[in-house]
């Protein structure tokens, strides 16, 4: 069985595209029918994501840590404890590619970092652009982690305790503990998902940030 874990912290501009794009991946031959359970942890949501999940066939877990760390955790547990092999993490206000699932268990590997590509980027002011991309070559070509685009095996996950309770850099963190205990990862930049290019940060020191501050820094 795969699991799919998305953490959702009032999502309701862009919860329902995720989760369309998650059913289509669901249903890709690739996958030969196994079984895919998608669980979306509602974080202290008080807006229309519960309702709208409601109307999907996922399931849904609702805790108050505003947290993404630990919301994410949270749906990871659920899923090994129904025997989960592999774990596959987005975000909601991501919509993932019909092969996202089959590319990430067809890797070979312990974990696959994906990447991702902003949402009506052709639209972005220029300077907005090149900052952003001055920011991405600062990590090194290739080597961006994404918990809107991250997978992971169901033994390297348990190895390395899973995700840190952390509300921001969770991802870079779980990345950083598997490579530590020698687990095999795949950069795999053909593989990416639509992220927004959203100010409104849902983490601290996340992509909402970033953009908000190149949005500051042109401003002045």
């Amino acid at each position: 069985m795969i699991g799919v874990v998305v953490p959702v912290h009032n999502e309701q501009d862009c919860l329902a595209q995720c989760l369309e794009s998650l059913c289509l991946a669901v249903r890709h031959p690739g996958l030969a029918g196994e079984r895919v359970d998608i669980v979306v942890v509602l974080d202290n949501c008080t807006d229309a994501s519960a309702a709208i999940a409601d109307a999907y066939p996922v399931e849904t877990v609702c805790i108050s840590e505003c947290n993404v760390g630990v919301a994410r955790h949270e749906g990871a547990r659920l899923l090994l404890d129904r025997g989960a092999r592999w774990l596959a993490f987005t975000d909601a206000d991501t919509c993932v590619q019909e092969n996202w699932l089959v590319s990430q268990c067809r890797a070979g590997c312990d974990a696959v970092c994906g990447d991702i590509r902003l949402i009506e980027w052709e639209c972005l002011p220029s300077h907005w652009r090149r900052r952003y991309l001055d920011h991405r070559r600062l990590t090194g070509e290739g080597r961006h982690v994404h918990g809107a685009n991250l997978g992971v095996s169901a033994d390297a996950y348990r190895a390395v305790g899973g995700f840190p309770p952390l509300r921001a850099h969770e991802d870079v963190m779980l990345v950083h503990a598997l490579k530590a205990r020698g687990f095999r990862i795949a950069w795999n930049r053909t593989s990416r998902v639509m992220t927004s290019a959203r100010r409104e940060a849902r983490a601290p020191e996340g992509l909402g940030s970033l953009l908000a501050t190149i949005a500051g820094e042109a401003a002045q």
